[in-house]
């Protein structure tokens, strides 16, 4: 039997309509040579604008937003792994759920669940609100989910702190025993949405990066990287004329500053028409039916936000 050859995707009229864009250097890890010190400075760039425009969130919940996905691609390019990883934060505030998640290969999305009329009542009283008056009372959880035949690693707390970098700050130091040090940026810029972070971890003597440092010595050279890195500002880090290499050799040029080779970011929803219309075929005929309005079933994507539409013919269901 002959096996049919697919068409490009260009000629792929039922693929989402959903932008082709890679920023190339959206992540620059770095490490300060015979100090403790490792991180990562993440720059998304105008992919930022690109993802939370294509949803219509309040600007307060979008903000919020772009710092998650910094924050899921600083903490996913820190792994070796194959497949997502995710932060899902759920609590009782004016946002309900919180999705951001980024693959081994840097491809971003997120999914932002708010009730617009708590968040108004909530800027008529503060026009600035933190983190925490967004998401209330809950729960922050980290996710890396390789796939089907593995198990899920997930670590979860209590959402505490005002701010998501206070909230990540205190999953690492309540989950995973160890220092590390987060700031998040997302602003509209006049070139659109930008978002930014830096995330930097202290490491042990024997984590991969050789120092002859004393603990005192350690402990030191950990505050003195992480009282440079406060110096860092919004505007540097969203100003897209400012390359990482330079504000990174602002921050650590006097630390032994190593910077490693970048890795890229990308639009990355990973809906599909056939993975939709699998699901769709799980419903009963009676429930199809209801779904159907003249004749046509739309799905949409929380991600992408694209729209999806079967003709009630295409899909055949189960019996009640």
């Amino acid at each position: 039997m002959t096996t049919p050859i697919p068409s490009p995707a260009f000629l792929d009229s039922s693929r989402p309509d959903t932008p082709d864009l890679v920023v190339p250097q959206g992540i620059v890890p770095f490490y300060l040579d015979q100090r403790p010190v490792r991180g990562r400075l993440v720059r998304p760039g105008v992919l930022t604008d690109t993802l939370l425009t294509r949803h219509d969130n309040p600007d307060v919940v979008l903000r919020l937003a772009g710092e998650a996905l910094a924050l899921v691609a600083a903490l996913a390019s820190s792994l070796k792994f194959q497949g997502s990883f995710s932060l899902q934060a759920k609590g009782d505030g004016p946002v309900s759920l919180l999705l951001a998640d980024c693959t081994d290969s840097g491809a971003l999305r997120f999914h932002a669940r708010s009730d617009d009329a708590q968040v108004a009542e909530l800027l008529a009283t503060c026009p600035n609100p933190t983190a925490g008056q967004l998401l209330g009372k809950g729960y922050l959880a980290f996710s890396v989910d390789q796939g089907p035949d593995t198990d899920i690693h997930q670590g979860i707390v209590e959402i505490t702190g005002e701010s998501l970098s206070d909230m990540a700050a205190h999953y690492f130091t309540t989950s995973e025993q160890h220092a590390c040090w987060v700031r998040l940026f997302c602003e509209k810029t006049e070139r659109g949405w930008r978002a930014g972070a830096l995330v930097m971890e202290k490491i042990a003597s024997d984590g991969g990066i050789g120092t002859d440092l004393s603990t005192e010595e350690g402990d030191d050279a950990w505050e003195t990287a992480t009282t440079l890195a406060t110096t860092l500002t919004a505007h540097e880090i969203l100003d897209d004329d400012l390359s990482s290499a330079t504000l990174l050799h602002r921050l650590f040029h006097a630390e032994g500053l190593m910077m490693g080779q970048p890795r890229a970011l990308a639009f990355g929803c990973r809906c599909s028409r056939a993975r939709l219309s699998g699901i769709l075929e799980t419903f009963t005929l009676d429930d199809l039916d209801h779904m159907a309005q003249d004749g046509t079933i739309t799905m949409n994507c929380s991600f992408c936000n694209h729209s999806f539409h079967f003709q009630r013919g295409e899909i055949a269901g189960k019996s009640a």
